[in-house]
């Protein structure tokens, strides 16, 4: 026994070391021997902020009460709730101490200035796609474009052991990939300009990818065709962004895709939940140019249709149901007249590109009903663009309908006018109900200089 000792404890203790190097180097920067940048110019400044609006960080690190990028929006994990940073220029509460590398580590490799990992709910695994120019000019923004706030950083309310964040070095070796994006032989430039937007600073992926038992994204690029085909995320439904047809953009051209995200709607539908954040402080700032290039990029991914299904078709007989003298023989078409027909339209087709069409649209088929629950539940943020608030936005009925009430009418809604989403439970709603916000509906809209 003490000869097995003798043999297995130097084992133990070099594995130890090993595991106690692995977890708390600090990763390589390009910017190591960086010297302090001067005062930037006007036209890194630009950049930075730009860089900054393709990131949509105003997003993460901002709440309506909130100074711009001062932290504190609560983002649900499976774990329990976890707090956005203040990434200001507060030398005390913020990043003002960063330098270059600093920051370069944080933003690419999720890795804090005192060595701490960053919970993946920070894109860093798209992130670390970002070109060495993108990330100085970013820095540059945030440590002369950003006016400094002091807000302390609020702890997370995952409890012990699981808050432990030295492991994440092991999920961030197993599922992360390092290195820049590099461009696709092959493929022309506007093509690697979209690939590089939504795969690194947009960080589609995450919530529009899938993700596996260890919270990462299954794909982080179109070498799968599980990237960008769909996914539930912090109580929204976030669509396949692939030629899917039912669930995807199919449907949709380059042009239309281009004008969602430059408009927030189309003839298909209009930006709601999650994206709506992402819209109001990001797509509506991009040139032309860059919103081309991600269109050409999303519509070169091929669609699933094993996974999706029959294309949807419209079927009228739905109507039947909704005419007087008949209201009362299916669930849910009263309350959709008293309550849902007048935007929406008697015939489920919505306003054209103003108010959305419940017949087709991706939440009507997608086999998960989160997305029509919470929405339903509790509004959506309303648009401003170019400033200008929306005169329509889907209002809150969680004070006006029940459980079962929501659930009649959105079952009737996800089986009517050719829908194929399925039936919504009683019990769906209440979940949704328990666990979401109606303030979370609240428009952000920052501006950032």
């Amino acid at each position: 026994m003490r000869k097995l000792l003798f043999i297995l404890l130097p084992v133990i203790a070099i594995a130890g070391a090993g595991v106690a190097w692995f977890v708390t180097r600090m990763p390589a920067s390009p910017f190591d021997d960086a010297a302090p940048d001067e005062t930037p110019s006007a036209e890194v400044l630009a950049h930075g902020e730009y860089v900054a609006r393709l990131a949509d960080c105003v997003a993460c690190h901002s709440t309506p009460e909130s100074a711009p990028f001062a932290g504190g929006l609560e983002m649900a994990t499976p774990l329990g709730s976890i707090y956005a940073t203040n990434i200001t220029p507060d030398p005390e509460t913020g990043i003002g101490g960063y330098s270059l590398a600093d920051f370069d580590r944080a933003v690419r490799k999720g890795v804090g200035r005192d060595g701490h990992r960053f919970y993946p709910a920070m894109p860093y695994p798209s992130y670390a796609k970002l070109t060495d120019d993108d990330v100085r000019a970013l820095y540059a923004y945030f440590m002369h474009g950003v006016e400094p706030a002091r807000a302390e950083n609020r702890k997370s309310d995952i409890p012990w052991p699981l808050n432990l964040r030295w492991p994440i070095a092991f999920w961030s070796a197993a599922f992360s990939q390092s290195g820049v994006y590099e461009e696709k032989a092959g493929q022309d430039e506007l093509w690697n300009r979209g690939a590089y937007i939504v795969q690194g600073p947009g960080h589609c992926g995450s919530c529009h990818t899938p993700r596996g038992l260890a919270i990462q994204e299954k794909a982080l690029d179109e070498g799968s065709n599980l990237y960008l085909s769909g996914a539930v995320l912090d109580g929204w439904f976030a669509p396949s962004l692939r030629g899917d047809h039912n669930i995807g953009l199919g449907r949709w051209s380059e042009e239309e895709i281009f004008e969602f995200l430059k408009t927030g709607r189309n003839e298909h539908a209009v930006v709601f939940g999650s994206m709506a954040d992402a819209f109001n402080n990001s797509t509506q700032f991009m040139t032309d140019e860059d919103l081309k290039a991600i269109a050409h990029y999303l519509k070169s991914l091929p669609g699933n249709p094993e996974k999706d299904g029959a294309p949807w078709a419209y079927d009228p007989s739905s109507n039947e149901a909704l005419a007087f003298g008949k209201l009362g023989e299916t669930p849910g078409a009263q309350t959709y007249v008293a309550k849902c027909g007048f935007c929406h339209g008697a015939d489920g087709r919505g306003q054209g590109r103003w108010i959305p069409s419940l017949a087709g649209s991706a939440s009507s088929l997608a086999p998960d009903s989160v997305s029509s629950i919470n929405v339903t539940l509790n509004g959506s943020a309303r648009i401003v663009a170019d400033g200008v608030p929306d005169s329509y936005r889907m209002p809150p009925f969680r004070n006006q309908l029940s459980d079962q009430e929501i659930a009649d009418v959105l079952s009737f809604i996800r089986t009517g006018w050719g829908n194929s989403g399925g039936a919504v439970s009683a019990d769906d709603v209440k979940k949704l109900r328990d666990r979401t916000d109606p303030a979370r509906s609240e428009v952000i809209v920052l501006q950032m200089r």
